[in-house]
């Protein structure tokens, strides 16, 4: 990788890190507690790696797995329409690994925080893991 694939693989990173910080902050506000940023689980055989932006907990208990994305409009379907079926499916193997942690996991759903153009929205229960 050369300076400039660097440099803009870096200032992707920086926006897409204030994109989670806008959106964490936001929720938080809404009453929701940070449980763990940025949960990643390596690729193994015959799996992707998957990723979970947000994680965090409803005032219910309610664990909540959160993608976060930013467009700057809504061509190509806007930032909601880029979780696609394969993303969906590689946060839910991450949300799946996490929980292998809980001797009881508590309920859960996943959400998606869609900033496009400026403007936050949140689609609370946007997929589900099945």
């Amino acid at each position: 990788m050369d300076d400039g694939e660097a440099s803009m693989v870096t200032t992707i990173q920086r926006q897409g890190e204030g994109a989670e910080d806008r959106a964490l902050a936001f929720l938080e506000r809404a009453g929701l507690q940070l449980v763990q940023r940025n949960y990643r689980v390596a690729a193994g055989p015959r799996r992707p790696a998957g990723e979970i932006d947000l994680i965090l907990r409803a005032a219910d208990g309610t664990l909540v797995f959160v993608e976060v994305r930013e467009r700057r409009d809504s061509r190509c379907g806007g930032a909601a329409a880029s979780v696609t079926p394969a993303k969906q499916r590689r946060i839910v193997l991450a949300a799946r690994h996490f929980l292998l942690r809980c001797p009881t996991p508590p309920p859960c759903r996943f959400d998606v925080v869609a900033i496009e153009g400026g403007q936050l929205e949140w689609l609370q229960a946007a997929f589900s893991a099945a």
